[in-house]
């Protein structure tokens, strides 16, 4: 019933931006906080950013912090990540979350969408 569907990734050249959308249906949306992970091959699960009920209150990975802008629109039931000069090094498919309570960097959410590649070349 719930599902989480990213979308808006691909291919850009370093420097470049992406704008990930993810629609949200099957809940009240705006009881969730949200969340954005990463994961390249190999590679653990990364934090990136997360955002509360309301949208006050936001967290920022350092590795992505001044240059990816979490948000959200509760009319919309869509969550947002602007992804800004972007690096070789962000190249991994990118997931949206959703979680009852408090933000967290931990990847301890309720619901997980699909994921969506994003490739950054040099």
């Amino acid at each position: 019933q719930v599902q989480l569907v990213e979308s808006g990734g691909g291919s850009v050249q370093a420097g470049g931006s992406l704008r990930l959308s993810c629609a949200a249906s099957g809940l009240t949306f705006s009881l969730y906080a949200v969340g954005w992970f990463r994961q390249a091959p190999g590679k653990e699960r990364e934090f990136c950013a997360t955002m509360n009920q309301s949208g006050g209150t936001t967290y920022s990975a350092d590795s992505v912090k001044g240059r990816f802008i979490i948000s959200r629109d509760n009319s919309k039931n869509t969550t947002y990540l602007q992804m800004n000069d972007l690096k070789p090094e962000d190249t991994a498919v990118y997931y949206c979350a959703a979680r009852r309570g408090l933000p967290r960097q931990e990847p301890y959410y309720d619901y997980w969408g699909q994921g969506t590649q994003v490739t950054v070349s040099s």
